[in-house]
């Protein structure tokens, strides 16, 4: 740990619009791309020794507008793109339902972060919560850790900021702002 920010428990990330391009419920792996300095926030997070998970909502699943197999072909695309950068993920949990679903892991539920703290071992207070869409970063509010809620590609926000959550032009952004204390203060 650096000492010069806060040092979250564990970071739970978003996948789409927030680690990579999000052009609508991606279903091929040639179509994965990182977003800029996604990779360096990563990577910045396992340097201070914080595990990275991504949580994310997959209702293109739950829709039929691809399977459970063309996921995990995106998702195997995302971690090797991540690791030709040097950065590390050290799990992936995903909601597969349909928004009508009505189900507990699709988020802003916490299933999924339950899940993922008692499977590896983590902390979700204290944790960092990241992600493109207000659903994102909610849990933070509910988990006692804290939110980074990134821009779109347009430079808005999906929805009125919650209090206490931090705003970022992208990923990098706000996790150097928090780990090394550049300003994005909540």
């Amino acid at each position: 740990m650096s000492g010069r920010g806060r040092r979250p428990t564990a970071a739970y990330i978003d996948r789409d619009g927030t680690l990579m391009r999000d052009t609508g419920y991606v279903a091929r792996s040639a179509e994965v791309e990182l977003l800029p300095r996604a990779a360096d926030a990563v990577r910045l997070l396992n340097d201070e020794g914080v595990p990275v998970v991504i949580v994310t909502n997959q209702s293109g699943i739950g829709r039929g507008y691809f399977d459970e197999s063309a996921f995990h072909a995106v998702q195997a695309r995302l971690v090797q793109l991540l690791e030709l950068e040097g950065a590390r993920i050290e799990a992936t949990y995903f909601c597969p339902h349909a928004p009508e679903d009505g189900c507990d892991c699709r988020k802003p539920g916490l299933a999924l972060y339950r899940k993922a703290a008692l499977e590896l071992g983590l902390q979700s207070s204290g944790g960092l919560f990241a992600g493109d869409r207000v659903q994102d970063v909610l849990p933070a509010l509910e988990l006692g850790g804290t939110g980074i809620l990134v821009a779109g590609t347009d430079g808005t926000y999906d929805g009125p900021v919650p209090a206490r959550v931090i705003r970022a032009t992208d990923l990098w952004t706000g996790v150097s702002g928090l780990l090394l204390g550049a300003g994005n203060s909540p």
